[in-house]
């Protein structure tokens, strides 16, 4: 009976417990935190050893277990008739809470379920959540260093809930109800910005632009006087689009734009107007303009008025054969098994959407080619392309750009001409301190006219406002441009090679130097980097000096600081990169500059492999994918130069992380490898067959992934400590365990384990082998020799293979904590397979021990996780699992719909054990698949009627 009753812990304030809405008191500090501890581990069973921690985190006394049973005795006094609900399980204790009954809980479902409501509902739904909170979370405890992670989560869930409630009142025009939360997350955290540009956004729709203008302008001298800090740019384009007016309040409560206001369109209301007409009759219309025109700028432009846009940046990459990885990253794909374009055109083809390809002619021919693939099979996009030149396809319309209206020479040079407004907008920036007078105006005006308009030329020209007032900066420009270009090239190429080439001569010879040593960079550099580069060239340019030199080339223009992510990268916009380049062949540096990038991407790859099995992994993850770019250009750029040690190590050393994050195209550097005739006598033989074995296992195909083990074995020592032996016996035995090899695999992980020297994730796959193979307790032994020395990754691999031990062995309860623990740990780091495997082996173990409830309520979690981040081919596993559990619900007819789904779709690994029952033909497309994966959870969870 006691289970039926209602139980409530609310964490958001003082810790608080009612029972059948009846509060309760919970007497001394100890069984207060025994509570919380509890409460918050959302039903998992939460160890003895985990309760002793908490409670006494310094020097826990001898009696400190017998003391804990005492507080959860009692605890149980506490809860009267619920007492039930506090159930002792092997190793531990476990609160049993509805989904209600923990206000956290409940929030954050609200924050969620919010995703999907219009603004409106979004709003009151945010408000129920927010009014949640009636203090700082466990308020009462936060002096417990084992609650601290906890009550700081719930601080950034509130954040998140005040952020998107501000969001959604303006956007439904109720900017007066939007200021008094947006004035608490500032209030809260007076230096975070978005906290600050909501409530700018907030006050200048409620018709306070002057007020707005005022918190901007307080927040930037903060963060300058107090912090040393620039705020992003996100904050003066804000600024400028206050003081124009273009957040002023609605007459009505319509929708109030509220995302970040675009700049740098100054006199291109025409060319937006028309292209947007255009891309709404038109399949592929390509915007053509040289380089700085403002080509970029209009297609982000478009963009934001395209609510399914998608946004491909092709200047990063070097390789045409990048370019369906690009694609993938796009669209959302993550892990892919099969081949990644047709992978994409899959998912492109689920609904309409606007295709926006930026910066494409240093790749035209293999454009081309990809955009009439996308035209031919995905009649539902449309694709917007910018390029110097058009494709030539015949479905193509295109829109050549021309510079910006400049004054002419007897007009007076006022802002209300496009180049002199973008040349008035960039000054501000550089000389906020110094407003323009009329005479000033003047030569802004003759600088512009010898511009022609360009708008990269004109930013270039008005960064050098640093240096130079106006009338002396149009003096040095006319005689720069006397004396730079060339006549054979078009007259605006040629003017912005001038300019281009004209800054870069007002620079310092070290500036110079690092500035084109930088352009081999194609996706930007960090001031780790940088100040590599910089010691590397030596006297003049050291790691000393390097700040200094970064901080000239971003005022003037040559680097612009990206400040996303709360991570500055600096990156050259593709002319510059261009122009750089060119001067590291005059100078006779390219080679030296090819080389120490790819120094640099080998250095890179070592490191991250060393930390990523290390507690620092979630550091080596967050490099790792942030420098994919870079590493995938000095991938290729070794490839070129034939520099074989180079893209051996790179390939290699990364392959299980690579693995384990389902970086797919990372992971087939070592495939691409097996093809090159040097690698017969190269001593990295068999690290790269190692490294291409687990390729092959992870896109499915087990015989191969084996054949190429075997093979690599052949080329490494008989025994000892050998990365290539260990990558080629790690393939191998999971090659094995796929058949059913149990034997054979558990050996052969077992001897991979003996060549590798440190953390690896051997002998997982023995372990596992011997499990499956009926021998739990030698499973057991060998789980306990997985080296997790607290990696977040090896951590939750043991956690893992005892949960799949506790499940094998009947042992429900301690199976699905170590599941859980599998889960949590894999995505603090971005394991994205392990928490895959881990995610359906929980759902899959609530379906076996008939908890169809708890198992729909854990297989809609992981449907959706791996549907929110892309990695559809986990998720058909899933679906397929699923199927399964629909089936024994009597659902047959929509588990035959996901099976065939499936079947059709090229990233899904094929199963034997699902036998397609439905014609080809008949098969849903993905998006619709997912959808009734979707819809069949809820109904059998009672959430729809059986009719909707």
């Amino acid at each position: 009976m006691g289970a039926g009753e209602k139980v409530r812990v609310d964490v958001l304030g003082p810790l608080r417990l009612s029972v059948d809405d009846r509060p309760v008191a919970v007497r001394g500090p100890k069984r207060r935190v025994a509570l919380a501890v509890l409460a918050l581990a959302g039903g998992r069973t939460v160890t003895v050893d985990r309760l002793v921690d908490t409670l006494w985190p310094d020097d826990p006394p001898e009696t400190a277990r017998a003391t804990v049973h005492s507080h959860v005795s009692r605890l149980r006094a506490d809860l009267g008739p619920a007492a039930s609900r506090l159930r002792t399980d092997e190793g531990g204790y476990r609160l049993a809470l509805d989904d209600d009954g923990l206000d956290l809980a409940a929030a954050r479902g609200l924050r969620d379920r919010a995703r999907a409501l219009d603004p409106r509902a979004a709003a009151a739904t945010l408000r129920a959540a927010r009014a949640l909170w009636r203090g700082p979370a466990l308020a009462d405890l936060a002096d417990v260093p084992g609650l601290r992670a906890d009550a700081d989560g719930a601080r950034e869930l509130w954040r998140d809930v005040t952020d998107r409630l501000v969001d959604a009142l303006l956007a439904d025009g109720a900017a007066d109800e939007a200021l008094p939360p947006a004035a608490d997350a500032v209030t809260d955290d007076p230096w975070r910005e978005p906290a600050v540009l909501r409530l700018v956004r907030a006050q200048a729709a409620t018709g306070q632009a002057p007020r707005a203008l005022a918190t901007a302008r307080d927040f930037r001298r903060r963060l300058a006087d107090e912090a040393g800090l620039d705020p992003s740019p996100a904050l003066a384009e804000l600024e400028r689009a206050v003081a124009a007016g273009a957040l002023g309040p609605s007459p009505t409560r319509a929708p109030v734009p509220v995302a970040e206001p675009v700049t740098g369109l100054h006199g291109r209301a025409d060319e937006l107007a028309s292209t947007d007409r255009l891309l709404r009759a038109e399949r592929l219309v390509t915007v053509v303009g040289p380089g700085g025109v403002g080509k970029t700028s209009l297609a982000r432009a478009l963009a934001r008025r395209h609510e399914d846009a998608t946004t491909v940046l092709l200047a990063p990459l070097t390789d045409a054969g990048a370019l369906p990885h690009a694609l993938a990253d796009a669209v959302g794909l993550r892990a892919i098994t099969g081949d990644v374009l047709t992978a994409c055109l899959d998912v492109l083809a689920g609904a309409p959407r606007l295709l926006v390809l930026d910066n494409g002619e240093h790749l035209l021919d293999a454009v081309r080619d990809l955009v009439a693939t996308v035209l031919a099979r995905v009649p539902e996009v449309t694709v917007l392309l910018t390029s110097r030149e058009p494709l030539g396809l015949p479905e193509e319309s295109v829109v050549r750009l021309p510079p910006l209206r400049v004054p002419a020479p007897a007009q007076r040079a006022g802002t209300d001409v496009p180049a002199v407004a973008v040349f008035v907008d960039r000054a501000s920036r550089v000389r906020p301190d110094r407003a323009l007078d009329d005479e000033d105006l003047a030569h802004v005006g003759d600088i512009v006219r010898r511009l022609d308009g360009l708008p990269l030329a004109i930013e270039l020209a008005a960064g050098r406002l640093s240096t130079f007032a106006p009338a002396a900066l149009a003096a040095r420009l006319d005689r720069s441009l006397d004396l730079l270009g060339s006549r054979g090239l078009h007259v605006r190429h040629r003017t912005l090679r001038a300019t281009v080439a004209w800054s870069y001569d007002l620079l310092t010879d070290a500036e110079q130097r690092l500035f084109r040593h930088l352009a081999v960079f194609a996706d930007g550099v960090d001031l780790t980097a940088v100040e590599a580069v910089a010691a590397d060239l030596g006297p003049g340019a050291d790691a000393a000096d390097s700040g200094d030199l970064l901080a000239r080339l971003v005022d003037a223009s040559m680097l612009d600081a990206d400040r996303g992510a709360g991570r500055t990268r600096y990156r050259m916009l593709e002319t510059l990169r261009a122009f750089g380049h060119d001067r590291l062949v005059d100078a006779g540096e390219l080679d030296a500059a090819e080389a120490r990038l790819v120094a640099w991407a080998v250095a890179l790859a070592v490191w991250v492999a060393d930390t990523a099995y290390s507690p620092d992994e979630v550091t080596a993850d967050a490099v790792l994918r942030r420098e994919q770019g870079t590493l995938r250009a000095a991938f290729r750029l070794a490839r070129r130069r034939d520099d074989l040690d180079a893209a051996v190590t790179v390939s290699t050393v990364l392959a299980e992380h690579a693995y384990w994050r389902d970086l797919d195209e990372i992971r087939g550097w070592a495939t691409e490898l097996l093809d090159d005739p040097a690698l017969a006598g190269h001593p990295g033989r068999a690290a790269v067959h190692g490294a291409a074995s687990l390729d092959a296992y992870i896109r499915g195909d087990a015989p191969r992934a084996e054949r190429l083990a075997r093979a690599g074995l052949e080329h490494a020592p008989p025994d000892g400590v050998h990365r290539g032996r260990q990558l080629c016996l790690s393939g191998l035995a999971q090659a094995e365990l796929t058949r059913g090899a149990w034997a054979d695999a558990a050996a052969h992980d077992r001897a991979a384990l003996d060549a590798v020297d440190g953390p690896a994730s051997e002998p997982t796959v023995a372990a596992l082998a011997t499990l499956y193979g009926g021998d739990p307790d030698g499973a057991r032994a060998l789980a306990a020799l997985i080296p997790a020395d607290d990696v977040p990754t090896l951590v939750g691999l043991a956690a893992y293979v005892h949960g799949e031990i506790a499940n094998v062995v009947g042992e429900t309860d301690v199976a699905e904590e170590r599941y859980g623990t599998a889960i949590a740990r894999a995505r603090e780091v971005g394991s994205s397979f392990l928490e895959a495997i881990a995610g359906v082996g929980l759902a899959s173990l609530l379906s076996r021990a008939g908890r169809s409830t708890d198992a729909l309520a854990g297989y809609r979690d992981v449907v959706d996780h791996w549907a929110a981040g892309g990695n559809w081919g986990h998720l058909w596993v899933t679906l397929r699992n699923l199927g399964d559990l629909l089936r024994e619900l009597g659902d047959a007819a929509t588990a035959d719909l996901l099976d065939a789904a499936a079947d059709r779709a090229p990233d899904a690994p094929d199963d034997p054990a699902h036998p397609g029952r439905l014609p080809r033909e008949q098969a849903p497309d993905r998006h619709r698949a997912l959808a009734l994966a979707r819809d069949a959870i809820a109904r059998h969870l009672g959430e729809v009627p059986d009719s909707a």
